[in-house]
């Protein structure tokens, strides 16, 4: 949740092309055409033409850098380095009239995508998690792949227009829970038509995985980078789970596992249908991709707030709050979302608009357009703030559910709005839950934001002569799980050693 937040914008997973929505709605109601794959030849339906991507991309690009808390910018020269990655790959594509444009997001998830008209995204976490160029140009040679085969414009032929209530809301709901979050969240506003896209089949995730494959033999990387990329990936996903005391075996709804459900066997059926090993001199280049990454930042900008275990922190804005064991907390740039059991939801935000007087009247014009009247609205005090809370029914595709807000006002003047949402055939189940996590919303000093104030980074330093994996990890600044987190993140599994002179990362203030 950014500092400049002025209220709750429409917010979109990036594993769904929801971005451009709204800018493709009225081309799924023209006829669609017969298209070629340029990188396979196979042919499908689409109402979009090539031209009509690249116009969809060039619209979408600012939103999504709006979206996503922005570009990168800490390092000037990361951006450069990793458009000469992507520029070397897409040069061995197919389709040489496509400007592609790659871009280094600010989020601290392990994630990439691509969108039509050649832009593609990867986040600062992805980077931080790679150890050499060819495991991150595998990545980015995959989502190469996926725009080179046209597969948006194949899924687009394919969406069918439904009325899904508001596309902020709903892809909120998706992100966090699944159909039945998305269409409880739904129910929080009033209907839209909008357009809603699935994700890529498994033919064409298998089809991105044969492309990018070909792209980094042609450019000299070593496949093999791939699949290394992807037990990193899958190591990195188990650790976070069983740290958060949850099975981990289970992949986190949160990072690329679930955009693009790769196994490695899948990736190794595509290198070897690609044909042939790797060139005699494969590339790797571990050195150089390690000092290009050397002080990027890890896990959160303290700039858009921190999660501290069950704790939420905004440092800039002054305010923390905390969620029950159960419950799990995802910072986007202009909302803090909860997903909590048996899908149950929830959200803190700006208040928009900003309330300017009684915050009890505020919120009987919760919904200015009225399809959701609140009742039972009262004055509350959290924590010595002046606060109001209300409650209603709502309709959704998964049934009737409550739903309950709640307005606080900080003493820096801002009005702040947390939203729960559970099926009403829960009863009141999690109605202490949503109380607790309201009133535990609270200031917090100058003194206690400085103490998140100051991000950690990647470090990389040089293995010394009697330096063990042990005595390297204990200088890591994660608060647990110091030893996983230093295997995870140089690619060492449980039989990996050190030797003098290699360059490791770790993570520091």
């Amino acid at each position: 949740m950014t500092e400049a937040s002025s209220g709750p914008r429409q917010r979109k997973a990036a594993s769904h092309p929801a971005f451009w929505a709204a800018a493709i709605g009225a081309l799924l109601l023209s006829g669609c055409a017969t298209a070629t794959s340029p990188a396979t030849g196979r042919t499908f339906s689409t109402p979009v033409s090539e031209q009509q991507e690249a116009q969809i991309g060039r619209q979408e690009h600012p939103k999504i850098l709006q979206e996503f808390g922005g570009a990168y910018t800490e390092k000037p020269e990361l951006a450069p380095y990793v458009d000469s990655i992507g520029q070397f790959l897409a040069s061995t594509g197919e389709r040489p009239d496509v400007k592609f444009t790659f871009t280094v997001l600010n989020s601290p998830d392990v994630n990439a995508f691509a969108v039509p008209g050649g832009y593609v995204y990867v986040t600062r976490g992805l980077m931080a998690l790679a150890t050499n160029e060819a495991e991150f140009a595998s990545v980015v040679g995959h989502e190469i792949g996926h725009i080179n085969a046209r597969h948006t414009a194949e899924r687009m032929g394919q969406a069918q227009q439904t009325q899904i209530g508001v596309l902020g809301a709903v892809l909120l709901g998706g992100l966090l829970g699944g159909q039945a979050g998305a269409d409880l969240a739904g129910g929080l506003a009033s209907q839209y038509g909008q357009v809603r896209l699935a994700g890529y089949s498994q033919d064409q995730e298998f089809e991105a995985d044969l492309l990018g494959v070909r792209y980094m033999k042609r450019a000299t990387y070593d496949p093999q980078a791939s699949a290394r990329f992807l037990a990193a990936l899958r190591a990195q996903t188990q650790l976070e789970a069983e740290l958060a005391g949850k099975d981990p075996n289970l992949v986190d709804d949160q990072n690329m596992l679930a955009s693009h459900p790769r196994t490695i066997d899948r990736v190794q059926r595509a290198i070897a249908q690609a044909g042939d090993g790797a060139a005699p001199n494969a590339m790797l280049e571990r050195d150089i991709y390690l000092s290009k990454i050397d002080g990027i930042m890890f896990g959160d900008d303290p700039d858009q707030g921190v999660i501290v275990g069950q704790r939420f922190v905004h440092p800039p804005l002054r305010f923390a709050f905390e969620v029950p064991s159960a419950y799990k907390i995802i910072n986007l740039p202009d909302v803090v979302a909860i997903k909590g059991p048996k899908g149950t939801l929830g959200n803190l935000s700006l208040a928009e608009p900003q309330p300017s007087g009684s915050l009890t009247a505020a919120l009987r014009n919760f919904d200015p357009k009225g399809n959701v009247v609140l009742q039972g609205i009262e004055p509350l005090n959290i924590n010595g703030m002046e606060a109001a809370t209300g409650y209603t029914r709502v309709n959704t595709k998964s049934g009737a559910a409550n739903l309950r807000a709640v307005y606080i006002r900080h003493p820096g003047g801002k009005v702040y709005e947390f939203v729960f949402l559970a099926l009403a055939n829960l009863g009141a189940r999690y109605d202490n839950d949503f109380r607790d996590i309201a009133y535990s919303f609270r200031q917090i000093n100058a003194s206690e934001a400085a103490q998140y104030s100051k991000p950690q980074r990647i470090r990389v330093v040089t293995v010394q002569p009697g330096d063990t994996i042990q005595s390297l990890a204990s200088r890591m600044a994660v608060a647990d799980g110091k030893e996983q987190w230093f295997r995870v993140l140089n690619g060492l599994d449980g039989g990996g050693q050190l030797q003098a002179g290699q360059k490791v990362k770790i993570v520091t203030y």
